[in-house]
C-alpha cells in the first residue's frame, strides 16, 4: 500500500472521531435548533426546531409519553388514542388474556369506549418542559472536595432546586445527570394513571416470526398496540374512574397517507434507555468477549426449555409468553452485539480514539497535568473486574430467570422487617408477600421452572464452581447422575410452590414465620447464594463500579475539553430524544443488498400453517388473496415494514417514526442483527432501525379486525402530494 492511500485511511478514520455522523445521536430536543436544526433541514426536514419542542404552544413532544415507565407510545387522534408497540403492550394483553379470552392468541379490539379494557398501575408520563440546571446543581462543588463530598452537595441542590423549581400540582420535578454527571437537566412532568387497553392484533400478527425473526431484517411483523389515555372532567390526571373521559392532547400527530421512499427524511422521537457510547476500548472488549457470551449461554439454556413448553401447551404458552419474549428479546440482542463490536472493529476504533485523545491531551500542557492519569487508571479498573464479571452475571440471571428464588426473595424481605422487631412492619410485609401469590401462581408452571433451575445451575465452568461455589449447590451434586433427583426434591419439599400452604402463613406470629421460612430448602439454597454473591462479589464489584463511576466522569468531561470541536450527543438515560436520519438499505455481507421496505407478499413467503412463529389467520390470508387492500395499498401492494438510519435503543420501542412534515409513517419496534452494537458503537454503514409501516398498521385495524372507527378518528394527510385533510386540523 503506497504513501497516498496510507494517508487517505488514517485520515478517514480519525475524522471519524471528530465529528459525528448524520444518523447517530441521540439529541435533547430542547438543543436542536442549537446544534441540529441546520443538519436535519439539509437532510429534508421540513418542520423547524420549535415545531418538534416548545413551551409555548404545542409541539410533537406534547404527542410523545413514556409508556408503563420503560417504552414510547405517542397520541394520535384528539381523543387520546395512544400507539404503542404489541410487545409493549403484552403484559397489559395477557393480564386479560385466559383460555376462554385469549386475546394474546385472537387479539382484542374495543368496539365502543366501554369496551375499553382497565390497567391498574398502567402509566404514561408527558414532558411539560426540560431545562438545563447545571450551574445549580454544581454550585459549592471545587477540585479539592472528595467524589463523596461532591455528591452530597449535588444531592442537596438537587433536592433544593427540584422543591423550588415552578410547577402545578399534578406535575412532579425529575433532575438527572448528563455525560456521566458534568452535567444535569430538568424535567417537568405530568403522569396519566387511567390507560385503557383499545386494541391489539393476534399475536402471529404483532409477533410474526417471533425469536426467528427478532432483531433481523427483513421483517413481516405488525408490532402494535393501541391504548387511550384518560382523565378527570379537567383533563388533569386521575386514578381510573368510569366518570373519567378521554384525554384532550396539546398536540396529537397526523397519520401520513403517501408513504415512504428510499431517502426520505426521518424522526424518531421517544424515550431510549441507555447506551455507552464513550467507554474506553477495554470495556468494550470486556462486554464482547465476558458479558455478552455469558448472558447468551445462559439465556439459550432458558428459552429452549421455555419455548418447549409453550408450543407443547396454550395454557402454558399464555403463562410464559410475556416472560420468555423478555428473556429472547435481549439474548438475540447480545449475540448481534457481540458479533456487530467484532464485525466493526469496535475496538480497534475505540484505540484509535484514545491514541488521538492522548495525542491532543499531550499536546495541551494545562489539560494535560489535569488528565493525564485519567485514562490508564480507568483502563486499570476495567482490567480488574474481568476476575468476576462473568459470576456476577452468573448470579443475576440466575435470579432473574428462576421463579422459585424469586419467591424466596420476596419472603426475605418479609424476614428483614421481622429483624426490625416491629410488628406492624412484619404485618405489613407479611401481607404484600401473601397478596402477591395469587398472581404468581396464575402465571407459573412448576415442571418449566424446574427444567430451567436444573439447566443454569449445572452451567458454571470449573473456575467458577470452585471459587464462587455454596454448600447447597455442592450439595446438590451438578453434573453427576443424581443432579435432577436434588433438583425434583428441592421442588417438591418447598414451601413456596405450595399455595395452600403459604395461605395457612397469614397468622403465623413472626417466630413462626421465621421457622418455616428459614428451614425451607429453597430458601437456603437462595441464602447461601446471596451470602457467597455478597461476600465473594458484591463488595468487590461494588467498590470498582464506584471507581469506574468517578474515572469514567473524570474522562468524559476530558474528552469534552480535549475535543472541543465535536459535536458531543449525552448517552441514553430514559429521557425524551430525537433522533435522525433517512430510509435507507444496507449491505450486510458481501454480495447481499437489503431494500427498505417489505410487503404482505413476504408474509406469505415465509407463512408455515401450524408453526408458532410463522402461522398466520385465514382471515389475513383471503385479504391477501383478494388483495382487499382498501386505500392502504402502494401500487396495488401491501407495505408492512420499513428501515432507516436512525439512532435507537431499548426504550425507544413504541417511538413514531415521524416524516419530514410532522406527521407519523411508522412505528419503531427494533433494530437490525448487524447494528445492535449500537448501543456502544454505532457504525453509518450497518445500524439500521426497524419500523412497521403506518399503513399495515391501519389496514390490520380497518379492514382485518373491522375497527374503522378507531381510524375515522384520526387525521389522515398526504403531506407529498397535497390531496386529502389538512394537516393543521390536527394541531390543538
Amino acid at each position: 500500500m503506497n504513501k497516498f492511500f496510507r494517508f487517505v485511511i488514517l485520515f478517514v478514520l480519525l475524522s471519524r472521531t471528530m465529528a459525528v455522523w448524520a444518523g447517530e445521536g441521540m439529541w435533547l430536543p430542547l438543543l436542536l435548533q442549537q446544534l441540529n436544526e441546520k443538519e436535519m433541514k439539509a437532510m429534508g426536514m421540513k418542520m423547524s426546531a420549535e415545531d418538534i419542542y416548545s413551551v409555548n404552544k404545542g409541539s410533537l413532544k406534547d404527542a410523545i409519553v413514556q409508556f408503563g415507565g420503560g417504552c414510547t407510545a405517542e397520541i394520535i387522534s384528539a381523543e387520546g388514542l395512544l400507539l404503542t408497540n404489541h410487545h409493549c403492550g403484552r403484559s397489559q394483553i395477557q393480564r386479560h388474556s385466559s383460555l376462554e379470552n385469549n386475546y394474546i392468541d385472537d387479539g382484542f379490539w374495543a368496539m365502543n369506549r366501554q369496551q375499553e379494557l382497565s390497567n391498574p398501575g398502567l402509566t404514561v408520563m408527558f414532558i411539560v418542559s426540560m431545562a438545563d440546571v447545571t450551574t445549580r446543581i454544581l454550585a459549592g462543588i471545587d477540585d479539592s472536595m472528595t467524589d463523596k463530598e461532591k455528591q452530597s452537595i449535588i444531592d442537596k441542590n438537587i433536592n433544593k432546586v427540584s422543591a423550588d423549581y415552578p410547577k402545578e400540582t399534578t406535575q412532579d420535578i425529575q433532575i438527572k445527570p448528563f455525560f456521566k454527571g458534568n452535567q444535569f437537566y430538568l424535567f417537568v412532568t405530568e403522569t396519566y394513571r387511567d390507560v385503557r387497553l383499545v386494541g391489539a392484533p393476534p399475536g402471529a400478527i404483532g409477533n410474526f416470526g417471533m425469536d426467528t425473526d427478532n432483531w433481523v431484517w427483513p421483517r413481516h411483523c405488525a408490532d402494535f398496540s393501541l391504548f387511550r389515555i384518560y382523565a378527570d372532567k379537567n383533563n388533569r390526571p386521575a386514578d381510573y374512574s368510569p366518570d373519567n373521559v378521554p384525554y384532550k392532547p396539546k398536540h396529537f400527530l397526523p397519520v401520513s397517507m403517501d408513504g415512504i421512499k428510499a431517502d426520505d427524511f426521518t424522526l424518531i422521537f421517544g424515550f431510549p434507555g441507555r447506551t455507552d457510547e464513550y467507554l474506553p476500548s477495554n470495556s468494550v472488549e470486556q462486554v464482547m468477549n465476558l458479558k455478552d457470551p455469558a448472558r447468551v449461554a445462559i439465556r439459550e439454556r432458558a428459552l429452549n426449555i421455555m419455548n418447549k413448553y409453550m408450543q407443547q401447551d396454550k395454557a402454558i404458552k399464555i403463562k410464559y409468553i410475556s416472560k420468555a419474549a423478555g428473556i429472547a428479546n435481549y439474548w438475540k440482542k447480545m449475540k448481534g452485539e457481540m458479533e456487530g463490536l467484532k464485525r466493526t472493529d469496535a475496538v480497534g476504533k475505540k484505540r484509535i480514539y484514545e491514541a488521538e485523545y492522548e495525542k491532543l491531551l499531550a499536546a495541551n500542557p494545562v489539560l494535560y497535568a489535569k488528565y493525564k492519569d485519567v485514562l490508564p487508571a480507568l483502563q486499570t479498573e476495567v482490567l480488574l473486574g474481568n476476575e468476576w464479571a462473568v459470576p456476577q452475571i452468573y448470579v443475576s440471571e440466575l435470579m432473574g430467570t428462576i421463579e422459585l428464588l424469586q419467591q424466596a426473595s420476596r419472603a426475605d424481605k418479609v424476614l428483614k422487617a421481622i429483624a426490625i422487631n416491629n410488628t406492624a412492619d412484619y404485618e405489613k410485609a407479611r401481607k404484600n408477600f401473601l397478596d402477591g401469590q395469587p398472581s404468581f401462581f396464575k402465571n407459573f408452571e412448576t415442571k418449566v421452572d424446574e427444567e430451567v433451575f436444573a439447566a443454569i445451575v449445572e452451567m458454571p465452568e470449573e473456575k467458577m464452581a470452585q471459587n464462587y461455589s455454596f454448600p447447597a449447590y455442592e450439595s446438590m451434586r451438578p453434573g453427576t447422575n443424581d443432579f435432577k433427583n436434588k433438583v425434583a426434591t428441592l421442588y417438591d419439599g418447598t414451601i413456596f410452590l405450595k399455595a395452600d400452604a403459604l395461605g395457612q402463613l397469614s397468622n403465623a406470629t413472626s417466630e413462626q414465620f421465621t421457622n418455616i421460612i428459614t428451614t425451607d430448602p429453597a430458601y437456603i439454597f437462595y441464602r447461601q447464594l446471596i451470602d457467597m454473591y455478597q461476600e465473594k462479589i458484591s463488595d468487590q464489584s461494588n467498590d470498582s463500579n464506584q471507581k469506574l463511576e468517578e474515572l469514567m466522569k473524570e474522562y468524559m468531561q476530558a474528552q469534552l475539553e480535549v475535543f472541543k470541536d465535536k459535536r458531543f450527543y449525552p448517552d441514553a438515560n430514559s429521557t425524551l430524544r430525537v433522533t435522525y436520519g433517512k430510509v435507507d438499505g444496507y449491505h450486510p455481507r458481501d454480495a447481499v443488498e437489503y431494500q427498505t421496505q417489505t410487503y404482505l407478499e413476504g408474509v406469505m413467503e415465509k407463512y408455515i400453517p401450524g408453526d408458532y412463529e410463522f402461522d398466520v389467520p385465514q382471515r389475513l390470508i383471503d385479504l391477501y388473496h383478494r388483495k382487499d387492500y382498501g386505500p392502504y395499498a402502494d401500487h396495488g401492494k401491501m407495505p408492512v415494514c420499513f428501515i432507516a438510519s436512525n439512532h435507537t435503543t431499548g426504550g425507544n420501542s413504541g417511538s413514531p417514526a415521524i416524516d419530514a412534515y410532522g406527521n407519523i409513517i411508522g412505528l419503531n419496534f427494533d433494530r437490525v442483527w448487524e447494528g445492535t452494537m449500537s448501543d456502544l458503537n454505532y457504525d453509518p454503514t450497518i445500524c439500521r432501525n426497524i419500523m412497521v409501516d403506518i399503513r399495515y398498521i391501519l389496514f390490520i385495524i380497518d379492514k382485518y379486525a373491522g375497527a374503522g372507527h378507531l381510524v375515522n378518528e384520526m387525521t389522515l394527510v398526504y403531506p407529498k402530494t397535497g390531496k386529502g385533510k389538512s394537516k393543521d386540523k390536527a394541531k390543538k
